[in-house]
C-alpha cells in the first residue's frame, strides 16, 4: 500500500531546473558563431533547444502529475513500439543518416532518436519485471536472464546505428538496477566481466573506434586526425583556468573544437566558466543523484524504488562519460551531456524521467 500523497521533491525539482537553465546558456554561447557561419543565424540552436526545453518541461509535469502506477499497464505496448522504432532507424529511407551514423528518424519537423525512448522503456521494463519477480532475483535464469536478452536485443541494435555510447549507457543502468533489486555479488561480477570483454570486442573489430582508442592512449601520435577532438577539448579547459575566460568569451567554439555545443559543450562550459563554474556544474549533478538515490531508498513500491533507481543511474551514467571523454579520461563516443548538451530527444525523455521520479516523491516516508 503507497503511502499518502506528498510534495514532490523541491530540492530535485530545483536542480533539474537550473541544469536546465545553464544548459540553454551554454548551447547559445557555444553554437552563436557556428550558427552564424552556417544559417546565418546565431539563435538558430538555442531557439531549438529553448523549445525542446518547453516541450521537455511540459512532458515532465505531465508525467509529475500521472500516477507512476498507472505506467504498469502501458510498460507493454511501449516497449514492444520501442523496439520497432530501433528497428525502423535502420531501414534506409527512414532512418537519417548524419556523420555516418543512422540514429534519427526524420519527421519534417523534427528527429527523433528511437534509441532515448528505449533506454527509458527498458528502465520502465526492467523495474516493473523485477518488483514482480524479486523472490527469483538470486536465480540467473529466471531472475537475470529474461531481462538480459532484452537488454542485449537493444544493445544490440544500437550498436547497428552505430552508437557504442548509448549501448554502454543502457547496459551499465540495468547493471546497476540488478545490483539494486539484490541480485548475487557472483552473478554481478560475471555479467560485469563480459561487459568489459563485449566493449573491448566492440573496439577491435570496429576501425574507427579502435583508432578512438588509440587516440585515447596517445592523443599527440595524431594531432590532425583522431587525437584532435581530444586535445581541443583540453586546450579549452586548460585556458579556462580557475574562474573562466569569462561568459561568451570562448576561442575555441570558432571552429576550433567539433561538436562545441553538443558532446564537448563541457569543455566550453569549462573554457567560459573556469573550473568553479565546471565544479558546481558537476556539483548539481551530485545533487541530483543524492536527491534521485534518496527518493529510491524511501519508496515503499519495489517497483518505483527500482524505478528511481533505474532513471538516476541512466543520468549519472551519461554525465560521468561525457565528462570522462571531454577531460580526456575515456575514448571519445557520441553521448550527450544531460540537461546541457544540445539535443531535442535526449532532453525531453531525460525531463520525463524526472518527472516520473518527481511522481514516485509524492509517496515515499518523511525520512
Amino acid at each position: 500500500m503507497r503511502l499518502k500523497k506528498r510534495p514532490p521533491d523541491f530540492v530535485l525539482f530545483l536542480t533539474v531546473l537550473m541544469l536546465l537553465s545553464v544548459g540553454l546558456v551554454m548551447v547559445f554561447s557555444s553554437s552563436e558563431y557556428v550558427t552564424m557561419v552556417r544559417y546565418n543565424d546565431s539563435f538558430y540552436f538555442f531557439k531549438r533547444q529553448l523549445l525542446w526545453a518547453l516541450i521537455g518541461l511540459t512532458a515532465m509535469f505531465g508525467m509529475m502529475n500521472f500516477d507512476y502506477f498507472r505506467l504498469k499497464r502501458w510498460i507493454g505496448p511501449i516497449v514492444a513500439g520501442g523496439f520497432l522504432l530501433l528497428i525502423a532507424v535502420l531501414i534506409p529511407g527512414i532512418g537519417e543518416v548524419v556523420n555516418g551514423a543512422r540514429r534519427w528518424i526524420d519527421l519534417g519537423f523534427m528527429s527523433f532518436s528511437p534509441a532515448e525512448l528505449v533506454k527509458l522503456c527498458m528502465i520502465m521494463f526492467v523495474a516493473f519485471g523485477l518488483s514482480k519477480k524479486k523472490e527469483n532475483i538470486q536465480s540467473f535464469k529466471e531472475g537475470l536472464l529474461p531481462y538480459l536478452v532484452f537488454m542485449l536485443l537493444a544493445a544490440g541494435l544500437i550498436l547497428l546505428q552505430p552508437d557504442l555510447g548509448t549501448a554502454i549507457v543502457l547496459c551499465g543502468t540495468i547493471f546497476i538496477m540488478f545490483f539494486a533489486a539484490g541480485a548475487r555479488i557472483f552473478h554481478l561480477g560475471s555479467l560485469a566481466g563480459l561487459g568489459v570483454l563485449g566493449v573491448a570486442v566492440a573496439i577491435y573489430f570496429e576501425p574507427y573506434r579502435m583508432s578512438r582508442f588509440l587516440a585515447f592512449m596517445d592523443p599527440e601520435k595524431d594531432p590532425q586526425g583522431t587525437g584532435y577532438h581530444i586535445i581541443q577539448s583540453l586546450y579549452a579547459l586548460g585556458s579556462g583556468g580557475l574562474f573562466g575566460m569569462g561568459l561568451g568569451q570562448s576561442k575555441q567554439k570558432f571552429l576550433y573544437l567539433p561538436e562545441s555545443h553538443t558532446d564537448f559543450i563541457f569543455a566550453i562550459l569549462g573554457e567560459e566558466l573556469g573550473f568553479i563554474g565546471a565544479s558546481l556544474v558537476v556539483l548539481l549533478f551530485i545533487m541530483l543523484v543524492w536527491r534521485g538515490l534518496k527518493v529510491a531508498v524511501t519508496s515503499p513500491d519495489p517497483f518505483a524504488s527500482l524505478l528511481a533507481a533505474g532513471i538516476t543511474s541512466g543520468i549519472a551514467l551519461q554525465a560521468i562519460i561525457n565528462m570522462g571523454v571531454v577531460t580526456g579520461s575515456m575514448p571519445v563516443t557520441g553521448v550527450p551531456l544531460p540537461f546541457i548538451s544540445s539535443g531535442g530527444t535526449s532532453l525531453l525523455f531525460t525531463l520525463m524521467g524526472v518527472g516520473i521520479i518527481l511522481n514516485i516523491s509524492k509517496y515515499t516516508t518523511p525520512r
